[in-house]
């Protein structure tokens, strides 16, 4: 094993790379392509400079992948733009403050609502079938109401 570590050419960190990005390609989520592109550039400095020790190419190893990381999510977190349509892929927030007849009655706190040609569940006072309530708030596919 120590004669392996000692003789790391760069072909072997560009394997290296070259597996953890085929690795990121059946989804890793992102974790995989950064250090593969750090294994790169340590086969790449490798190639420049042979005689690195084994211990050398470690840190740089290291290294280089906690600065693509740390490049990668800094760069991701100034890019985040704030969305024209906050409300897009959350089904039921565009119904907060509108009023709905109730479909069956609010018991114990709970019933349904109709919303076109749907139904929702509700959380609220009781109130019984036909009377008007408005959304006030929701929680997952339940939405909060009180009567108007």
């Amino acid at each position: 094993m120590w004669t392996y570590l000692q003789d790391l050419s760069f072909w072997d960190w560009l394997g290296l790379g070259t597996v953890l990005l085929i690795l990121e390609v059946f989804g890793a989520g992102g974790y995989l392509l950064w250090i593969g592109v750090a294994a790169a550039g340590v086969g790449i400095l490798t190639y420049i400079l042979p005689a690195l020790s084994w211990e050398i190419q470690f840190v740089s190893f290291a290294v280089l992948s906690v600065l693509t990381a740390l490049y990668w999510w800094r760069r991701q977190r100034s890019v985040q733009r704030k969305s024209d349509q906050p409300g897009l892929n959350m089904r039921g927030s565009e119904l907060i403050g509108q009023t709905f007849v109730v479909q069956e009655s609010i018991i114990n706190g709970r019933g349904k609502i109709k919303v076109g040609d749907g139904v929702w569940m509700v959380v609220g006072p009781d109130a019984p079938a036909g009377d008007r309530v408005r959304v006030t708030a929701q929680d997952g596919t339940i939405l909060h109401v009180v009567v108007v």
